[in-house]
C-alpha cells in the first residue's frame, strides 16, 4: 500500500553513526515486535557516501556471519538467516535501466525478503517503490541521511526510528473539591 512520502533527515557525524542507524533497522526488517519480516530499502548517494557501510551494518545486525561483499561487480549478493532471505543489489554498473530486468532480478523483489538496492536510480523508475529510501549526502566530515517512507511499512519503520510526538494531554478538569 502506498502512502504519501514522509521525510526525516538525520545528521550522521561518522561511520559509527551510520552503523547505529542501520542497527535500528535490523529488528524492523527482521520481524520483531509483530512486524512482518522483509521489506525493500533503496540507498542513494555519491560514491563513498556510506551506502555499503549502512548495508553491511544492517546485515551484521540481522545475524549475517562471515564476509559481506559489495555486489559492485556481481550485481547481487544473497544471504539467508533462519527463514529470511536478504538480497543486496548494486546497480552502479548498469548503463541501461532495463538491465536489472534482463538479469532476472524481478522475482527476487519479494515482500517477504529484505531487499537492499544501491543506485536504484540506475533502473529509472522501473523498480516498484521501496518501503524506505535512504539518501546519503556529504555534510562536512559526516553525512546527512534523508529517510523517506513510501509505503505503510516504511512509515511504521520511520515511526519506530523517530516516534511521532504525542499530542499534549488536555488539562485536567478542576475537581469539585477545589
Amino acid at each position: 500500500m502506498s502512502v504519501p512520502p514522509r521525510n526525516l533527515t538525520l545528521h550522521l557525524p561518522d561511520e559509527a553513526a551510520t552503523e547505529a542507524l542501520a542497527r535500528q533497522f535490523a529488528p524492523l526488517v527482521g520481524g520483531a515486535g509483530g512486524l512482518p519480516a522483509g521489506g525493500r530499502i533503496h540507498l542513494q548517494g555519491d560514491l563513498g557516501a556510506g551506502k555499503t557501510a549502512f548495508t553491511r551494518a544492517l546485515l551484521r545486525a540481522c545475524g549475517i556471519q562471515g564476509r559481506i561483499k559489495s555486489p559492485s561487480y556481481a550485481l547481487l549478493e544473497s544471504y539467508k538467516v533462519s527463514n529470511l532471505y536478504f538480497y543486496h543489489f548494486d546497480f552502479y554498473r548498469f548503463s541501461d535501466p532495463r538491465e536489472w530486468l534482463d538479469a532476472g532480478f524481478r522475482d527476487l523483489l519479494r515482500d517477504d525478503a529484505v531487499v537492499l538496492i544501491e543506485w536504484p536510480e540506475r533502473a529509472e523508475g522501473l523498480l516498484p517503490p521501496p518501503d524506505m529510501q535512504i539518501s546519503l549526502a556529504y555534510a562536512g566530515p559526516g553525512r546527512d541521511a534523508t529517510l523517506t517512507a513510501h509505503t505503510a511499512r516504511g512509515q511504521t519503520w520511520l515511526n519506530a526510528i523517530v516516534p511521532t510526538p504525542q499530542a499534549p494531554s488536555p488539562p485536567a478538569a478542576p475537581s469539585a473539591d477545589a
